[in-house]
């Protein structure tokens, strides 16, 4: 049995989905689920149980022998969240919790790091190392402080038998809906649009980038997803990992390909940055994946324009989108 925290996620949600297609239904999902809309991610699910967030710890008591792994990716994930608090509790204490019950009772966990950790991106996306990352927000700096107590307990000796943490870049794709302000570029590109005629960009503050330049590394969450089953599947691999495709996109690109995939002209309006996001925002993010290949995932990455396709014609465009 494998337990997914966060399993009403986009991520945790699509993990599902493919670990569904991979032929296994023994699954236990975990949330605490509070968009009105958001069971839907669940509705094309094959699953065992589900469980709130708050009766996850009272079940583990008595699961001992039944769970195979721990894929966690509950977490707030909102990078404009200022609660230091709802934080420690929900990104760390929690974490803490689910790492320490699998060490001690020799079961697999994997759970979601992310790319905010790299902050600016002046020490570069090398998964290699976690040393010396300044994250630009407090939800940054709650997974890079999870990541550096893991390292820790690895060091002590203290570990589950096969662990890893996933750096997700820009994820896009299928239930995301949810999300609101934190869904991605590719869904608020369409939704705007589909309303209004045109897709809203933010200027550039910063010196040598054009507007519309600014670079994510997009990677469609079918992928991500399949990248995590993967690592359940090979128990030998234990790390730190990034997730993305390796190649930087500019949102200029994002939207022309969001706006092509409906079949009408593209038109970009351009707005200025948020004051919130001002000095907390990234400019430039690719992963390197140089160890994730090395670890053995050979499988590609869906081009930006092919993966945007997908999710704007087979999703967004449907009367159901959820996958």
């Amino acid at each position: 049995m494998i337990v997914i925290t966060g399993g009403g996620g986009m991520i945790g949600s699509m993990v599902a989905w493919r670990l569904n297609v991979l032929g296994r239904d023994d699954l236990v999902i975990v949330d605490s689920m509070t968009h009105p809309e958001q069971w839907q991610n669940l509705c094309h699910r094959r699953y065992a149980n589900y469980f709130d967030k708050n009766e996850l710890p009272s079940w583990l008591e008595h699961a001992t022998g039944e769970v195979n792994a721990i894929v966690h990716m509950g977490a707030i994930s909102a990078t404009t969240e200022q609660d230091w608090g709802r934080l420690l509790d929900h990104n760390i204490r929690h974490s803490q919790f689910l790492w320490s019950w699998c060490a001690d009772r020799g079961v697999p966990f994997f759970y979601a790091s992310s790319a905010a950790t790299y902050g600016s991106g002046d020490q570069g996306y090398d998964d290699a190392s976690i040393e010396n990352l300044r994250p630009l927000n407090a939800y940054g700096y709650s997974k890079h402080f999870f990541d550096q107590w893991v390292m820790r307990q690895v060091e002590a000796g203290y570990a589950p038998p096969q662990w890893a943490g996933f750096k997700f870049f820009n994820v896009y794709g299928p239930n995301e809906y949810h999300k609101q302000r934190m869904a991605s570029v590719a869904f608020h590109s369409f939704n705007q649009f589909r309303d209004n005629g045109t897709v809203k960009l933010f200027r550039s503050r910063r010196e040598g980038i054009a507007d519309g330049m600014q670079s994510r590394d997009f990677i469609h969450v079918k992928d991500a997803a399949a990248v995590l089953c993967w690592f359940i599947e090979h128990e030998r691999v234990s790390g730190i990992y990034n997730i993305g495709t390796g190649q930087a996109r500019s949102f200029l690109d994002l939207a022309t390909a969001v706006m092509t995939g409906t079949g009408r002209e593209p038109h970009i309006t351009w707005i200025d940055m948020p004051e919130d996001l001002e000095g907390k925002y990234q400019y430039f993010t690719e992963a390197r994946i140089d160890r994730l290949r090395a670890a053995g995932y050979t499988d590609p990455f869906l081009p930006l324009e092919d993966g945007v396709r997908d999710y704007v014609q087979n999703y967004l465009m449907q009367p159901d989108p959820y996958c």
